[in-house]
């Protein structure tokens, strides 16, 4: 067996075992988010948002945010409980690599460049409750904008947790044409301190 032709089968056989280990998180964290609505709720929340703001009437306006005030509500409601029984996973299967890339067992091999799934939630669950509570004192708009990046933020969370930050990345630029460096100057500041000393600590 020539080099080429090992190092070939190697990397088939990374691929297949990375392919595996992302299928049963998606699976893992699938299954919490099943009991819930929450990306339907963001769903309505973002389409929301931009129907408000392009709303001229003054009354239908009021009437939008009103609408829109419940639906943030239940949504922080949702996604705390999601936070709490996800909570009860286990440590080794809540750790995600700080690598850029996939890499087969990384949480393993590096366990001083991972991070925890189940604390990067709770900072995503006060980030969101405090966005819908409006603590910042904001205009609708802002509050609206805010709010925003705090989900897409937790979404890109989500998806680096299943996949990788690099595909994680990717998909918030596909998705939503917003750059990871810009989720995080555009989130609350306790959010985005609180989650940078968990993600770079």
């Amino acid at each position: 067996m020539n080099l080429f032709t090992l190092l070939a089968l190697m990397a088939f056989g990374a691929y297949l075992i990375k392919s595996r280990e992302q299928k049963r998180r998606i699976a893992l964290l699938g299954g919490y988010l099943a009991q819930h609505q929450i990306e339907k709720l963001m769903e309505s929340l973002t389409d929301g948002y931009l129907r408000a703001l392009g709303e001229e009437d003054l009354e239908r306006r009021a009437q939008i945010w009103s609408m829109l005030d419940t639906a943030e509500v239940t949504l922080c409601e949702q996604f705390n409980r999601f936070v709490l029984e996800f909570s009860k996973v286990d440590e080794a299967d809540a750790r995600v690599s700080k690598l850029p890339l996939a890499i087969p067992y990384a949480d393993k091999l590096f366990p001083n460049a991972t991070f925890d799934m189940r604390k990067v939630l709770s900072i995503h669950a006060r980030g969101l409750a405090h966005a819908a509570e409006n603590r910042l004192g904001q205009s609708q708009k802002n509050k609206a904008f805010t709010l925003s990046a705090e989900l897409f933020l937790m979404q890109h969370s989500c998806h680096w947790y299943c996949r990788s930050k690099t595909v994680a990345s990717a998909r918030m630029l596909a998705l939503h044409k917003t750059p990871y460096k810009q989720l995080l100057e555009s989130v609350a500041p306790e959010t985005r301190k609180a989650y940078l000393t968990l993600i770079e600590g």
